[in-house]
């Protein structure tokens, strides 16, 4: 249960504390037209035009959302890393690689109605101002509790490439920062910060790169009213937004999004570990 509580607590306070950073990156994917001239720009032009408490819209389903997430995602992954090693006779990187799929797809399906509530409230005018509960319930009339799900493959697509080069990469980069670092004259609690901000912000950056076509697919999947479907939403932003190039729109805003959250994380999620009585990610 460690991992689940070190999880859950890490993932709402860093995607709770760079809402304003997420608002910024979300408008900029949904209103490209609008918001066309870099991340400093846009969050003028929103405070401007809608005011500073805008910056907060979709908080309460982020943290709760993200919070559920994090603690599935982190302890799915730590638990079914020992079984897949077991299953592929010690493998350390197909067990990661296969665990860290797991805990993405599992974390997808937890996070489809939190994520469909967050987007319609930063983008969709009619849900502006509601809080976590009364967005569902409207989503859910409007349409019906099954399509709070209608989003999975746009979230699979975004959080199995972001959970592999999240996972993935934070417990082999401090693995070998631990290995490289530890003929140094170190002291071991200085050593765990060097390696855990380090790594972590190492795998801020494969996880941004690898999942950003998926977070746009997400993005205009669940803006969308069209119901084209997964490979239709795929074909719009191909044809409407430039080409390959339209999946990497935000990209810069998104590479500040995600390194300030996925650094913050991991730092904070070796801590509650240690708290806890688990090792250092990297240190065993």
């Amino acid at each position: 249960y460690r991992y689940f509580v070190a999880g859950g607590v890490c993932a709402a306070t860093s995607h709770g504390i760079t809402t304003p950073i997420d608002v910024v990156k979300t408008k900029m994917q949904a209103q490209p037209d609008v918001y066309n001239k870099g991340m400093t720009a846009a969050t003028m032009t929103i405070l401007k035009a809608e005011g500073p408490s805008t910056l907060l819209a979709g908080l309460g389903p982020t943290v709760v959302g993200y919070g559920i997430e994090g603690a599935m995602k982190f302890g799915v992954y730590e638990v079914m890393k020992p079984v897949m090693a077991n299953m592929f006779d010690g493998s350390t990187a197909v067990a990661y690689i296969l665990a860290s799929i797991f805990a993405g797809a599992v974390a997808s399906v937890l996070l489809c109605p939190m994520e469909s509530a967050r987007i319609r409230v930063v983008t969709d005018p009619e849900y502006k101002g509601l809080s976590l509960i009364p967005c569902l319930l409207k989503l859910t009339k409007e349409d019906s509790f099954l399509s709070l799900f209608g989003g999975i493959f746009a979230m699979l697509s975004k959080q199995v490439p972001y959970t592999i080069g999240k996972q993935v990469s934070f417990d082999v980069v401090a693995t070998m920062l631990y290995g490289f670092l530890g003929g140094l004259e170190l002291k071991a609690e200085d050593l765990k910060w060097i390696v855990s901000v380090l790594a972590a912000f190492i795998a801020s950056l494969f996880a941004c790169i690898s999942s950003q076509p998926g977070d746009m697919i997400l993005t205009e999947t669940y803006k969308s009213k069209s119901g084209n479907g997964f490979t239709g939403v795929i074909r719009d932003i191909y044809n409407t937004k430039g080409g390959v190039s339209g999946f990497f729109t935000g990209t810069g805003a998104r590479i500040v999004h995600v390194s300030s959250i996925i650094t913050s994380q991991l730092v904070i999620y070796d801590v509650v570990k240690q708290l806890l009585g688990l090792p250092a990610t990297g240190s065993h």
